[in-house]
């Protein structure tokens, strides 16, 4: 089976002419993140891909990113925060259920952990790695698992209209249980998207843990390395990532490997050995999927960065491992 090749839109690929290079070199889908947007706010980046993909003759997949059970700031200006400064709770919009959560000594993970902060009081943090934080950034509680719905309203939403704007596959985020793609497959159906498959991406320990029991109830999963990793000690995240693996291939689901895959090509025209040698390897191993995300949503290089990532996994095809 061919792998498949998916890169994420945004303002560098956002143009049909770009999507169409990008497709001619070998990517075969897209993501939308949902999680700063909706759908209804997307139609220029699909119209573009759907002329794009109209104009090659190739079909076209979209998977849409929910918001899902992660945590994030509200709404704020952006906030300088000095390593070994200290500031009131009340000058960062957290959400209720994390303030009513957080205890003297807890440490505060800010962004994908790019910030991290120590509680000192009932009202009070120090910042131990520091950061510019922004709007709508990721928080969380180190060794704490905040109670969240699995959907939320604004996923709702954009489910009631993936069927109407092509949307092929929902990426269901933080996935903790079966309980959770269940809830998703019954809104999907609710709202007439019963043809649209469900990739479930395993973020954190919970998901790990849970994951045969939540494979029925998946049509591929997502070894979503980032929040992953935020999850554990990055030198047990390859061991993580192979034990997944070896799971969907026992249980015959297709996988996806993502994150990082190209990171430097953000800003370089080449990539490194060592992100090669991961693309290779992940295909080799066996996944059915590859995928970038602000390689191609902010970066310089879009177009040579899905050129890279397909090329490299031609080469690893020729002796993949099968689902």
């Amino acid at each position: 089976m061919k792998t498949q090749i998916y890169a994420t839109f945004g303002p560098s690929c956002k143009d049909e002419e770009v999507l169409k290079q990008m497709i001619e070199a070998g990517m075969t889908g897209m993501r939308l993140n949902l999680s700063h947007m909706s759908l209804s706010d997307a139609g220029e980046y699909i119209e573009n891909y759907k002329k794009a993909s109209a104009s090659l003759n190739k079909e076209m997949q979209i998977l849409i990113d929910m918001q899902g059970p992660e945590l994030r700031v509200g709404n704020m200006a952006d906030l300088s925060l000095e390593k070994g400064s200290v500031h009131s709770l009340c000058e960062i919009p957290f959400p209720e259920k994390v303030t009513d959560a957080l205890s003297t000594g807890d440490q505060i993970l800010l962004d994908d952990t790019k910030i991290l902060c120590s509680v000192l009081d009932d009202n009070s943090i120090e910042v131990i790695i520091p950061g510019i934080l922004k709007a709508h950034k990721s928080v969380k509680i180190k060794d704490k698992n905040v109670d969240m719905p699995c959907l939320t309203e604004h996923d709702i939403e954009n489910i009631s209209l993936a069927k109407s704007y092509g949307v092929t596959a929902v990426m269901q985020p933080f996935v903790r249980s079966a309980d959770d793609l269940r809830c998703v497959r019954e809104t999907l159906d609710a709202k007439g998207g019963e043809d649209i498959k469900i990739f479930a991406k395993i973020e954190n320990r919970m998901g790990v843990d849970g994951i045969r029991d939540l494979l029925p109830y998946a049509d591929c999963i997502i070894i979503a390395r980032g929040d992953l990793g935020n999850d554990m000690p990055l030198w047990e995240l390859p061991r993580v990532q192979k034990y997944i693996e070896d799971i969907c291939h026992e249980a015959g689901v297709p996988y996806i490997v993502v994150t990082q895959m190209l990171a430097s090509m953000e800003h370089s025209p080449l990539p490194t050995r060592a992100e090669v040698s991961d693309i290779f390897n992940a295909v080799y191993n066996g996944a059915c999927g590859v995928m970038i995300t602000g390689e191609s949503a902010v970066g310089e290089y879009p177009i040579e960065a899905v050129r890279y990532l397909t090329n490299t996994a031609k080469e690893a095809e020729k002796e993949k491992r099968t689902c």
